[in-house]
């Protein structure tokens, strides 16, 4: 699927709050308000308009946009964060996606939902069911693709904050995947590009118009997608990743 559009949300001064598994370093306000320009000039070269909403200091996680909706060609899907703190995100988005969607649909309680837990590959969604995204939240999203001619399936997520934390579709039946991953009997028709060992972030990437955004530092994988013939944009996100942020999560694309 092509895109010609992707929406961020600004990091506000709150980042420093935000939820965080990875007991890493507090993230660095300027540092990483500058790593979101870097990420905004990528997806600008890779010929996406950006659309940038302002940062909402009362949610620390909120430029985790992806999060909050699952866009697709049919229609936009408001998420049920698994985290209560994030519930208010939702909302804040929706007027924004009214913009460009005419078709509004959206997950509710007990179903929870994180966009991070679903990788599109053409009109089939891979939901992942972590501690984000619950078995109802992935029976209500199967039911609103099936509505639209769509369709989706479950996957368990162990050891991975998100599915896509692990692995991400990057076109032409190919994955990014962690070894974990790879093994999945879901994947088994697909070409597999493993990250490099201890390269377990890199699993997270983007392809859009044939250029892979992958984050900055692990140059393993980047000489693997190299090789495949990809155009390579690496982006430091390292401040993100202290929050347990990938580079799929920092923007919604369509």
């Amino acid at each position: 699927m092509t895109f010609t559009k992707a929406i961020v949300r600004r990091p506000g001064r709150s980042i420093v709050s935000g939820l965080s598994e990875a007991s890493l370093e507090t993230p660095v306000y300027e540092k990483a308000l500058e790593q979101h320009d870097h990420y905004i000039d990528a997806l600008n070269r890779c010929g996406l308009d950006v659309v940038i909403l302002d940062a909402t200091e009362e949610h620390p996680d909120s430029v985790f946009v992806e999060d909050v909706a699952v866009l697709t060609p049919e229609c936009a899907i408001m998420t049920a964060p698994g985290e209560r703190s994030r519930a208010g995100e939702v909302q804040k988005i929706r007027d924004t996606l009214e913009r460009f969607f005419p078709r509004i649909e959206e997950i509710i309680s007990p179903g929870t939902l994180e966009g991070g837990d679903v990788m599109q590959i053409g009109r089939h969604y891979s939901i992942g069911l972590s501690n984000r995204s619950n078995q109802e939240g992935a029976r209500q999203l199967i039911r609103i693709l099936e509505k639209y001619g769509m369709a989706g399936s479950t996957i368990p997520v162990h050891n991975f904050l998100h599915l896509k934390t692990g692995v991400t579709w990057i076109g032409n039946k190919t994955l990014v995947a962690d070894s974990r991953f790879a093994l999945y009997p879901d994947f088994q028709d697909y070409n597999i590009i493993q990250v490099g060992e201890g390269e377990k972030g890199a699993a997270n990437c983007i392809n859009l118009g044939g250029k892979i955004i992958m984050p900055a530092g692990f140059s393993k994988t980047e000489r693997l997608l190299r090789k495949t013939g990809f155009e390579v944009i690496a982006v430091d996100i390292s401040e993100f990743a202290k929050i347990d942020g990938g580079l799929t999560c920092l923007s919604l694309r369509f």
